[in-house]
């Protein structure tokens, strides 16, 4: 029978956590806010509560006497939801750079059954097919805002690499028209590239990525030497590439007169699904249009679901040994108070105040810790600048985001591990038979 007994007081108990994360996870803020306040409210009305209140302060008042083993809770919790942060920071960051570098007034347009510009080859008689349709704007001279460009990939050395420590970096060639479909690419040095001319624009993120990119320099790519006449900056992905002449890039790298792929600016966003049903209405054509949001989105993605996973799967790992460190503190915390709790139960004190007093303890010291964890995590990496490889061959350069919501994800992973590693010692308490406690004692 008894066996029987605690075998259903830990279904019991299972059962509680599982239901715990679960709602932890699911609910959105306000949701959990009214719990909040609820609990709040419970505390004040009712005795069980107020003696709640009661054991908690006494519990929170001595918690100076035990700075050494609160701490081990505070500065564990800081650093799974520090590392958390840190890495979600950098996966809201790549997502962030890739998918602001397009809009739903721009459309990219690429060979059907292309995934990415570098795989996607298209013809001159179909890029003056696109370029006709009546969707696209024109400027004042009439012209189609329509940019035909061409990426390939180039080598240069990284800044800060030793001299064999290459990376690739994404070259567009592109032609005057580039510059009025982007209207938030501009020169912050130097000067545009000269049609004809081996000369080249970079990116700010390219420079910070790459050595040998200051203007005036000169440098070598596909055998031919370059020299770097400008620096522009976007606020996008698009920093991270070099800009030059796209029939001098074609030549250089054997393109013949072919393009990767076409962006135009549309009249409007509406006018995008009547675009598209242009372009598919073409038996000329075999291309695919999509807008540059959702085509950045796309790209973004994959990379994006990675960090987070690998992000969550580390913060898990940490976050189990935390919960341990917890455990261990917590039950020596109560094992150290058993005359006190003996105590306040032989004078009328119920369990569930015991039970909630111990774990309010647990999940104060976690939300200092997550606390603790997030300001780091902000401190450190919010702005700090990365790169990793995008589209598979060049490399993106792109700043860690540490976003108000990341910074509440890390709280709730730190109370979430207080709750956990605070139930244990809080049901200890509260089942601990109080003559053998006192006697102990």
């Amino acid at each position: 029978m008894n066996r029987m007994k605690k075998l259903l007081r830990g279904a019991g108990l299972v059962l509680l956590l599982v239901a715990f994360l679960a709602a932890w996870i699911v609910l959105p803020w306000p949701a959990l806010l009214a719990l909040a306040v609820a609990f709040a409210l419970w505390m004040v009305l009712t005795r069980s509560g107020r003696q709640a209140a009661s054991v908690t302060r006494v519990g929170v008042s001595t918690l100076t006497q035990r700075l050494g083993a609160s701490s081990v809770v505070i500065v564990g919790i800081a650093g799974v939801v520090g590392v958390l942060v840190a890495l979600l920071a950098m996966a809201e960051g790549y997502r962030h750079t890739v998918s602001s570098s397009g809009d739903e007034e721009t459309a990219i347009v690429l060979r059907g059954g292309s995934s990415a510009e570098l795989m996607s080859v298209m013809t001159r008689d179909a890029i003056t097919a696109i370029e006709r349709a009546p969707e696209i704007a024109r400027d004042a001279d009439g012209r189609p805002l329509a940019s035909p460009e061409l990426v390939v990939a180039a080598n240069l050395p990284i800044r800060g690499g030793g001299a064999d420590e290459d990376g690739s970096v994404q070259l567009r060639g592109v032609g005057d028209m580039a510059w009025a479909v982007r209207p938030n690419v501009r020169l912050v040095e130097g000067r545009r590239f000269e049609p004809g001319k081996r000369e080249l624009v970079v990116g700010k993120g390219a420079r910070r990525q790459f050595a040998g990119l200051e203007p005036g320099a000169e440098l070598r790519l596909g055998n031919q030497q370059w020299t770097v006449v400008g620096v522009f900056e976007s606020g996008d992905g698009m920093e991270s590439e070099i800009w030059a002449d796209a029939e001098v890039v074609a030549t250089t790298y054997r393109r013949g007169s072919s393009r990767a792929s076409v962006f135009a600016r549309l009249t409007s966003p509406s006018a995008f699904n009547a675009f598209k049903a242009t372009l598919d209405a073409d038996p000329r054509l075999q291309v695919e249009a999509q807008t540059t949001l959702a085509y950045f989105q796309g790209q973004s993605a994959g990379v994006s679901k990675v960090l987070r996973i690998i992000g969550i799967v580390v913060g898990s790992i940490m976050a189990i040994g935390a919960v341990f460190g917890a455990l261990n503190t917590m039950f020596a915390t109560v094992a150290s108070r058993a005359r006190e709790i003996a105590t306040l139960r032989a004078i009328g004190f119920r369990g569930m105040p015991v039970v909630v007093a111990v774990m309010l303890e647990t999940m104060l010291l976690a939300a200092l810790g997550g606390v603790l964890g997030g300001l780091l995590a902000w401190l450190v990496f919010n702005g700090y600048t990365a790169s990793t490889l995008a589209g598979g061959v060049a490399q993106l350069t792109f700043e860690f985001k540490v976003s108000p919501e990341l910074l509440w994800q890390g709280l709730k992973w730190a109370l979430a591990i207080g709750f956990v590693g605070g139930l244990f010692p809080a049901l200890r308490a509260a089942t601990m038979p109080v003559t053998d406690a006192l006697r102990a004692a």
